[in-house]
């Protein structure tokens, strides 16, 4: 077996998680649980020094960012057309995808983990507050891709094979209830993660990773 994946539970790295079982890939899942602050011990940074996930090895190669490692399983999985084959449309599934990863990842961010941005509890409840109101904001820009989607008889965010955009929708709307966001307000984007969810491969993670979808508390 040449592939391992580093993996947190509910972290972004369910995305490469859920497509290597997608594509009924070979691989050595390797979980890094990091509310016991794993991803800083000797053994993971020597696999990667930034102490992030997810990670993922092929023999001797080392791989990481979601965009980079999505692009190399559409690639070594070719059959499974992650991403579109036509130049253009897969050029705005990476255009959707590194928006996910570069706006509404690090938004949430700062909901979840405000002290990584600021010293004082007041400024971190003032952080935390004010982009909990963004990041809401953000899931309608999802909402309105999946409404798309819906009205054109797109199965999927990005064509007509499951994809990353649909994962990554998938881990973002689950988030969005740590900001105390209700993912049934956004409907469109609810059912469809819910469908993503009930994928085979998708399932498989979900179940590896123990994740419950609606993390909602009124």
């Amino acid at each position: 077996m040449s592939l391992k994946l580093y993996f947190a539970p509910g972290a972004c790295s369910f995305v490469p998680h859920a497509l290597l079982e997608t594509a009924g890939a070979d691989f050595e899942p390797v979980m890094v649980k990091l509310h016991k602050n794993e991803q800083n011990d000797a053994a993971f940074r020597a696999v990667n020094p930034r102490g992030q996930v997810p990670v993922l090895v092929d023999g001797e190669q080392v791989i990481t960012q979601i965009v980079a490692i999505v692009s190399y399983l559409d690639a070594k999985f070719p059959e499974q057309q992650f991403l579109p084959r036509e130049p253009l449309a897969r050029t705005r599934v990476l255009e959707s995808l590194a928006w996910m990863n570069n706006t509404a990842h690090p938004t949430f961010t700062h909901v979840f983990m405000p002290f990584k941005f600021a010293g004082t509890p007041e400024a971190q409840e003032e952080l935390k507050a004010f982009n909990a109101k963004v990041y809401a904001s953000l899931l309608g820009e999802i909402e309105a891709m999946a409404s798309k989607a819906a009205a054109a008889g797109q199965p999927w965010l990005g064509g007509e094979r499951l994809g990353p955009l649909d994962v990554y929708a998938l881990v973002l709307l689950r988030w969005g209830g740590f900001a105390k966001i209700d993912p049934t307000s956004y409907p469109a984007l609810w059912a469809h993660v819910q469908k993503v969810a009930q994928q085979p491969g998708v399932a498989k993670a979900i179940e590896r990773e123990r994740l419950q979808l609606n993390l909602y508390k009124p």
